[in-house]
């Protein structure tokens, strides 16, 4: 269990051994970033972290999280998102990520609105999905294309699946239509969405949405990495100690932080 000590007038004071970070944004990025591949290891890994997952909107990370376990000898997931930049629903790229250990693969995310869900090149992504054993994740994805997406991937024998920040705006996911997609895929709720800069969302929204789905298919993440928000290692304090503020308990924060995202990943 996670240890916590708050003596008169000092911040709770939190532990994050053996936690998964399952989405993060580091440098090199077109964006300002806070920290590099290396630096977002080596944080992690000094705070007794399990793993991170690196995740860049425009680009394939699964080469640069290779390279960046090996200098921190720490953990680090890479995969690729398709957007435009990779061509979209391309089987190929996904592949490609594949080849260089890549684990996971998101659905469109800034370009959700460009690229047209294809169900042909959609299967051949699924396929391939399910053929490297990878991970697929929804993107920025609305939620009558997520039941499309999660519907193929029933068919096709997809089984780890992750919806996410089904809070955010951009995707705006009712409770039910959450409970309904927790019957297939974890529910990613990322901690950047309380930000005042992005979505300004409620911590009571996230707790209610936990309770209401349960912890058993709910992960906790950050989406950090902004130039303007803390580290992501600070994030994923920040967000333990808002949670427990909540009401949710150190059982169910470490199985959305460290079970569930290991039992997706691994």
């Amino acid at each position: 269990m996670m240890k916590y000590a708050r003596p008169c007038g000092v911040e709770l004071k939190v532990d994050i051994t053996g936690f998964i970070d399952t989405h993060l944004h580091t440098s090199p990025d077109p964006r300002p970033r806070i920290v590099s591949d290396v630096e977002a290891g080596e944080q992690a890994r000094r705070a007794g972290m399990e793993a991170i997952v690196i995740k860049s909107h425009l680009e394939p990370t699964s080469g640069r999280a290779q390279m960046a376990s090996k200098l921190t000898d720490f953990k680090i997931i890479g995969g690729v998102t398709l957007n435009l930049s990779v061509g979209g629903l391309n089987a190929q790229a996904v592949e490609a990520s594949a080849l260089y250990g890549g684990r996971m693969v998101w659905l469109p995310t800034i370009h959700h609105q460009e690229v047209k869900l294809e169900e042909e090149k959609l299967v051949e992504v699924l396929q391939m999905v399910r053929d490297y054993d990878l991970v697929l994740g929804t993107g920025h994805l609305p939620p009558h294309d997520i039941f499309r997406v999660l519907d193929l991937a029933r068919s096709l024998r997809v089984h780890r699946l992750v919806v996410n920040h089904p809070l955010t705006r951009v995707v705006g996911a009712s409770l039910d239509e959450q409970k309904e997609m927790a019957r297939q895929a974890y529910l990613e709720h990322c901690y950047v969405a309380s930000m005042p800069l992005h979505d300004g969302l409620e911590s009571e929204r996230i707790a209610e949405a936990i309770q209401e789905v349960g912890p058993d298919r709910c992960l906790m993440a950050t989406d950090f990495g902004q130039s303007h928000n803390p580290t992501p290692v600070v994030g994923l304090q920040m967000y333990v100690r808002e949670m427990l503020r909540q009401g949710i308990s150190e059982e169910d924060i470490e199985r959305m932080c460290r079970d569930n995202p290991a039992s997706l990943l691994f």
